[in-house]
């Protein structure tokens, strides 16, 4: 099983073994409850919201995935807990085509707006 690395230094998306020293006990956790995703599109928001909460992360929204991922069809933005510190970090679940397979994807430079918009979106509610 291949998942994705989720390195805050760089932003960049790696794909790396499951058994990589670099893959955060978090990241395992969620990709492991996104595993096994069967209720198609119309459960992908509510499947993803309880992954997240499972490991204290925070589901922020979703969207239609518009050309933004290759291969999604609908991007749901998270907000997980980095390393096991109070510091929070982002990243997306990609519903793949098909509606049936949750991947997920470090912001790198082509979602770089989307994370910016998320970023936004966590200040604005956080002065609320």
């Amino acid at each position: 099983m291949l998942t994705t690395d989720f390195d805050p230094a760089t932003m960049n998306t790696h794909a790396v073994p499951a058994s990589e020293p670099g893959l955060t006990m978090e990241l395992l956790e969620l990709e492991l409850s996104l595993d096994g995703f069967t209720t198609g599109p119309d459960g992908f928001a509510d499947h993803v919201r309880t992954a997240a909460a499972a490991i204290d992360g925070a589901f922020l929204f979703e969207l239609p995935a518009s050309g933004l991922v290759p291969d999604c069809e609908r991007i749901a933005v998270l907000r997980i807990p980095k390393d096991g510190s109070a510091a929070m970090g982002t990243i997306f679940a990609c519903l793949e085509p098909g509606g049936s397979t949750i991947r997920l994807e470090t912001p790198d430079d082509t979602t770089a707006d989307l994370r910016n918009f998320a970023e936004a979106f966590v200040d604005v509610l956080q002065r609320i």
